[in-house]
């Protein structure tokens, strides 16, 4: 069943029991933060009692490749080339009626963000943090739609302070800045992994990613237009906050504890006014504690499939894209290629950081390699990489700002061909292996 709604995601999750309860009340000062670390990975959480809110929250909705994988209805393996696929046939999305909305179902014009159970989640964090809201905006030169993941530090019961790094909504912002004009934004709260996992893609400037949820889902995405700005939000999301990125205004934002496990740093910030907040009946907010495998998954899987197309594009003959988790799912790639010309590698190792300037180091191995275990991407650079050959190493390319050990950003990038020379004489690396072994069942051997 496709999943088009965080409620349906839910009730498909407490089916499969991986949705766990926490009936107990929690702090929303570090506990509600900490109890989710401990589950990621393992389940998600509802957390029933959040400080003194009536509205509960959940955290870890995708905390695996696997239950991703299972929301688009795909094996592990092919989660990335799933993406890659919606990603290159877009589906437009249809506008409902207000009245047919469920987001609808309260409007208030009055915001006050103490209403919503938002949590602090580090200890040196600035303050509490919206971390799951996907932030709507439209090029003000174009009026084409943009959706993507930003930091939002609560700096009032109205305001948000924003982290925009240098991708879509920062042009946007810049222009409509230097124009002496507001941008107006809209940040839905409450969404399914697949709509996540759309704002997420690497995409050209004027592609709206609303389009892959709707090839994602497999049928078109409910938009719904907002009441106090000229935006279209979906219509199943559990809360929508309406407001304006106001120009010519900064106040400090940070610290915030960020996805590679580092305090991203306090500084003046551009500031979000909010105009309106509309939600469902008894809504449930949704949280995602940072640097943990949610958080890094809905990152990952999107680049992925974003980095199969640009490398295909080099290397056709390309078997699968593997962002790690130990590279933050966003700094280390492993690349699987069936070989069939020398350089091959070097190509594939180039077109992945033309792709994105956030990866720093590229493996690539043979397709008999399985790029999800590091135990044998560590085996293939050990047996088949030279480091005077294989190894090259590219200084000071543009990386990004969260990785602590750039300078500004500028970062050194390194390339490792750990794949076999076709020219390697027959047997001197054949893997070694044993008939019948994967068929074995060891609980059949043992009393």
């Amino acid at each position: 069943m496709v999943c088009t709604s965080l409620r349906q995601w839910l009730a498909e999750l407490e089916n499969l029991g991986f949705l766990r309860h926490v009936n107990r009340e929690v702090d929303l000062h570090y506990e509600l933060a900490a109890v989710g670390k401990k589950a990621d990975g393992k389940f998600a959480l509802q957390f029933n009692k959040a400080g003194n809110s009536s509205i509960p929250v959940v955290t870890g909705i995708a905390g695996t490749r696997e239950i991703l994988a299972l929301a688009m209805g795909v094996a592990r393996e092919q989660a990335a080339e799933r993406f890659a696929q919606a990603q290159a046939n877009p589906v437009e999305c249809v506008l409902v009626a207000s009245g047919k909305a469920p987001v609808k179902e309260n409007v208030n014009y009055e915001v006050d963000l103490r209403s919503l159970p938002i949590p602090v989640h580090h200890e040196k964090d600035g303050g509490p943090y919206i971390t799951a809201g996907v932030l709507v905006a439209k090029d003000p030169r174009t009026g084409i739609r943009n959706i993507s993941i930003h930091r939002l530090q609560v700096l009032g019961p109205n305001r948000l302070g924003i982290l925009i790094l240098p991708r879509h909504l920062s042009h946007f912002f810049r222009a409509a800045e230097e124009a002496g004009r507001p941008l107006e934004v809209a940040i839905a709260i409450g969404l399914d992994p697949l709509l996540l996992l759309a704002s997420q893609a690497l995409t050209p400037p004027g592609f709206d990613e609303f389009t892959i949820a709707s090839a994602l889902y497999g049928q078109p995405l409910e938009l719904v237009k907002c009441e106090t700005v000229d935006l279209e939000v979906p219509a199943n999301a559990e809360i929508v906050l309406e407001g304006r990125l106001l120009p010519g205004v900064r106040e400090i934002e940070g610290p915030f504890g960020e996805y590679p496990k580092y305090y991203g740093s306090a500084s003046p910030k551009p500031v979000i006014e909010l105009t309106a907040m509309t939600s469902r009946r008894n809504p449930i907010y949704q949280t995602i504690v940072p640097a943990t495998m949610e958080h890094l998954l809905l990152g990952a899987i999107p680049r992925e499939g974003g980095l199969l197309q640009v490398i295909k594009n080099a290397v056709p003959n390309v078997k699968g894209v593997h962002l790690t988790p130990g590279g933050t799912c966003r700094y280390h790639a492993v690349i699987a290629i069936d070989k069939q010309n020398e350089g091959e590698a070097k190509n594939a190792i180039f077109a992945a950081f033309s792709s994105s300037q956030e990866i720093k180091h590229v493996v690539v191995v043979d397709k008999d390699v399985d790029i999800f275990n590091p135990e044998e991407v560590e085996w293939a650079i050990a047996t088949r990489c030279q480091a005077g050959r294989d190894v090259f190493i590219v200084e000071r390319a543009l990386g990004n700002k969260l990785d602590p050990s750039s300078d500004n950003g500028l970062s050194d990038k390194m390339g490792i061909d750990a794949t076999v020379p076709l020219d390697a004489e027959p047997g001197r690396f054949e893997r070694i292996r044993i008939p019948g072994e994967k068929a074995i069942r060891l609980e059949d051997y043992l009393d």
